[in-house]
């Protein structure tokens, strides 16, 4: 398989193909950001060739004969046909309808059994697509896309050069919403900064309560000294919040949902992992940040926090 540089995927993608469509970010210019920092480009797309390649030997994979027996030797569970590929790097979903259409067709040839495609997806890769190549593009089998939208405060989103607003957060998974392509948001704990947490929490509230998301996963900001953040940071243009500060922000995140969805904190970025199903978790998932508040506190968070080499 061809793989360039880390491989990042969100938590609940584990059991799915991992597949290279591209690698890098087209967008390379979100403060916080350290995640592709080890690709000598910004955004790249993997060769037809490549990926028709790679099809190839997961196939190969999933009927090999020898590969079953020798995992069921060694104890270990048989790799079956599988149902669903996830495609690799930040953001493939802006790769044009055409192309997004052949990796598709190229997927179902060679695994049938595949029901589904997901990748990261920017906002504003959205935009690029018409009404028709969405609902085009989840008939091919586009389904369950992880959005990084961090926030609907508009100041933070400027601020950090999103180069998107939360209105445009709305429309665009509107338009997820009518061609029938589900997706989950990336909310990052901390973009809006010090005493501005809250309301930030609030603001995307009101945005995601507009909208579907299956799941809202919470990813709480680290800041790398590789960051263009670390140097706002340094010379005083930007606060963090304390690490009970955040808990607090999520707190303020779950109590103001009033949609149907799946919350989760899963990532390395929290000290503690919380799941669960609003709205009828709500009060379980308080309860376990007011414990993590009050029993953990503030100097064990920020050490967890200081010593985490990497997301």
């Amino acid at each position: 398989m061809h793989y360039t540089g880390t491989i990042w995927r969100p938590p609940y993608e584990s059991d799915s193909l991992l597949l290279e469509a591209t690698a890098g970010c087209t967008h390379h210019k979100c403060k916080f950001c350290t995640l592709y920092d080890d690709l000598p480009f910004n955004f790249g797309m993997s060769p037809l060739r490549d990926i028709e390649d790679d099809l190839r030997e997961a196939q190969t994979f999933c009927h090999d004969p020898v590969a079953a027996l020798t995992a069921r030797l060694r104890g270990q569970s048989t790799a079956g046909a599988p149902r669903r590929v996830f495609l690799t790097g930040a953001n493939p979903f802006v790769l044009k309808y055409d192309r997004l259409v052949k990796i598709a067709e190229l997927i179902h040839q060679y695994l049938p059994a595949c029901q589904s495609i997901g990748c990261f997806a920017r906002v504003t890769d959205v935009t690029l697509k018409t009404d028709a190549e969405l609902t085009a593009l989840h008939h091919a089998g586009y389904n369950g896309l992880t959005i990084g939208i961090e926030t609907g405060d508009d100041e933070a989103l400027a601020f950090m050069h999103k180069s998107y607003q939360a209105s445009n957060i709305l429309t665009q998974c509107q338009r997820l919403d009518r061609a029938g392509i589900q997706y989950s948001f990336f909310y990052l704990v901390s973009i809006s900064g010090a005493g501005r947490g809250e309301i930030g929490a609030r603001r995307t509230a009101e945005i995601c309560n507009q909208l579907h998301p299956q799941l809202i996963g919470a990813n709480m900001l680290t800041i790398y000294p590789n960051s263009a953040l670390y140097r706002e940071l340094q010379r005083g243009a930007w606060a963090e919040e304390s690490e009970t500060e955040k808990y607090r922000e999520m707190q303020t995140l779950v109590r103001e949902l009033t949609i149907p969805t799946t919350f989760a904190a899963m990532g390395a970025s929290n000290a503690f992992h919380l799941y669960g199903e609003l709205p009828q978790d709500r009060k379980k998932l308080l309860t376990a940040m007011d414990r993590i508040i009050t029993r953990v506190g503030e100097d064990k968070l920020r050490q967890y926090r200081t010593t985490l080499p990497h997301l």
